[in-house]
């Protein structure tokens, strides 16, 4: 089986000949369809920077990234718009949602450039809203709503173009343990349930333990990687602690 997300000898440089920083050290790894992937590493370690590689916000400066069959490292303007549009999906620490839109019209939006017909758009808005249980603030502006309650939002965004792959990049950071909690186990029903494939980036090992397969790196080279199976997730998060505390990470980092 052709996985969602192939990634083959990366590698990433900033700066000039003067001041090289070797950002990301050929890394190779692949995503299956419907896995939950969580990238760790202390700040620094190249996670970010790969993220915005696969997300095409950056450029690799070799190698080549894969997203279904397709090479994205060769995509060019409408070509590279479209592949952004249509086969990502994008949550943000920040939810980055539009102010002045309502969340019905947030998460509309994105159906609504992709020229889904008004009747299709309300009938998926609210499947979604269902499913993450957000029907109620649909009519709400992200003032009015919680930090959960927007995260949420922004992840049936980032869902409801059924994207091949979902990007989520620290999606925990900006809640509290208890919208945390509630959004991580709203992952886990949109990738048991809706299939949805997730690769999300992490520095906390609580965050991590919700996925299925947890990549470590550590300056910018891959460091190890652990495979949840059949492990609890208490199982998998002292797991996680273990290699974190290898990786030398302060417990202020995992906890």
């Amino acid at each position: 089986m052709e996985p969602i997300l192939k990634i083959e000898h990366v590698e990433k440089y900033y700066g000039n000949k003067l001041n090289l920083t070797k950002a990301v050290d050929g890394i190779s790894f692949s995503v299956n369809k419907g896995e939950f992937v969580a990238i760790m590493g202390a700040s620094g370690s190249g996670k970010t920077t790969l993220l915005n590689c696969i997300s095409t916000i950056d450029k690799v400066t070799s190698g080549h990234i894969y997203v279904g069959g397709v090479d994205i490292t060769k995509l060019k303007g409408n070509q590279l718009n479209r592949f952004r549009r249509e086969e990502l999906g994008f949550i943000f620490q920040d939810f980055n949602l539009l102010d002045t839109l309502t969340a019905y019209e947030n998460i509309a939006l994105a159906l609504t450039i992709q020229g889904v017909k008004a009747n299709e758009i309300e009938a998926r808005v609210h499947e979604f809203a269902k499913k993450l249980n957000v029907e109620q603030v649909l009519q709400k502006y992200p003032y009015q709503m919680s930090g959960g309650q927007k995260q949420r939002v922004a992840s049936i965004r980032a869902m409801i173009t059924n994207p091949k792959l979902v990007l989520a990049d620290e999606p925990t950071g900006a809640l509290d343990s208890k919208s945390a909690k509630m959004l991580l186990e709203n992952f886990e029903y949109m990738n048991q349930s809706l299939e949805a494939t997730i690769l999300m980036v992490t520095h906390d090992a609580f965050t991590a333990s919700y996925a299925n397969r947890v990549i470590f790196i550590k300056d910018g080279k891959l460091f190890n990687e652990l495979v949840k199976g059949n492990d609890s997730r208490k199982e998998f998060f002292d797991k996680i602690i273990d290699v974190v505390t290898i990786l030398g990470g302060e417990v202020n980092d995992v906890i």
